[in-house]
């Protein structure tokens, strides 16, 4: 599984930093959702899903937390912890987020509006379904 950090051109100064996101500038899809999780509490893992078309870009605005990558085949467990880099995330990726720093704002750009037809949530189904579009 190949994993896409996408770094943000970060620009600052003796004021601070700030990082502008456009859509097809630097982000591989037109924007058609934008969320964000906060206030997490200790040991709460989330996610636990993958999208059959949805494609997403996570970026952790403020703290860090942990990702769980899983293709059906390998599994990759990162750290987000830059607010210059996000995380790009195909379809058919199973996802969880978890190890969630206190001040953690993760924000979560999708190419799709919700559509809950396009969810995963179980685990064996999802295996399943991956094998099968190998």
């Amino acid at each position: 599984m190949e994993i896409k950090l996408i770094q943000f051109q970060s620009h600052g100064d003796e004021r601070g930093s700030l990082v502008s996101l456009e859509q097809n500038n630097g982000i591989p899809f037109d924007i058609k959702r934008v969320y964000y999780l906060f206030d997490t509490k200790d040991k709460v893992r989330r996610g636990y899903h993958a999208h059959k078309k949805l494609k997403q870009l996570a970026v952790v605005l403020k703290g860090s937390c942990r990702f769980l990558l899983d293709d059906g085949t390998e599994k990759i467990e990162l750290l987000l912890d830059n607010p210059a880099q996000g995380i790009f995330i195909e379809s058919f990726v199973w996802r969880e987020m978890f190890d969630f720093s206190e001040d953690c704002v993760l924000m979560v750009l999708a190419d799709s509006i919700y559509d809950e037809s396009d969810y995963i949530r179980d685990y064996e189904e999802f295996i399943k379904v991956s094998k099968n579009d190998t």
